[in-house]
């Protein structure tokens, strides 16, 4: 199993913590080292691995591999079957997720005429931006003035909002339909 390096935890949480990734006098002072060659080294090391970048100005950016998560394997979801755990892969769950970085963002979820495509309130779903839709995406839309998260239905030219939830009916526009978003991903937290 690959192990992960020596005081990148401690970086990781000097971002979380701040938001902003650390000068390397920060990252002296949180690793306990005493020589700026020593941090230079630790710097370099972890650039070389993908856990941190550099930008132009030389300052220090999370990494691909920044803040991953180590995939293990996988889990039969039908019959039962003998776990083995074996180390896969880290996979950093931001470049799993999200395609365009500039283009998506974050919304929570209110209200329930997606529940029954798991969608449900209090959940977050990651949406992007510049995307055509198509028939059938999870979209954000706003609606003769009134935003919601429905269905995108085309047929023909013939266009409507249709919700995950027979308690809802079908949204045909009046005036306006405006498409800003398409969800990507769901994300819930238990």
């Amino acid at each position: 199993m690959k192990r992960t390096p020596k005081h990148l935890d401690k970086i990781i949480a000097f971002y979380r913590a701040n938001r902003r990734m650390p000068s390397h006098a920060e990252i002296a002072r949180a690793a306990g080292l005493r020589s700026k060659g020593t941090t230079y080294k630790l710097v370099n090391r972890l650039v070389e691995q993908g856990y941190v970048g550099r930008d132009d100005k030389g300052r220090l950016l999370p990494g691909r591999r920044f803040g991953a998560v180590r995939q293990l394997g996988t889990v039969e979801a039908g019959w039962p079957s003998p776990a083995e755990e074996e180390l896969l892969d880290t996979l950093s769950l931001e470049e799993f997720l999200i395609g365009r970085p500039e283009q998506t963002y974050l919304l929570k979820v209110q209200g329930e005429s997606m529940i029954d495509a798991g969608i449900m309130p209090g959940d977050m779903v990651l949406v992007e931006r510049g995307v055509k839709e198509q028939d059938g995406d999870t979209i954000i839309a706003e609606v003769d003035g009134d935003w919601t998260m429905k269905y995108y239905r085309k047929r023909g030219g013939k266009v409507w909002l249709e919700a995950a939830n027979h308690k809802f009916g079908p949204i045909t526009p009046e005036n306006e339909l405006r498409i800003a978003a398409v969800v990507r991903a769901v994300i819930r937290k238990y």
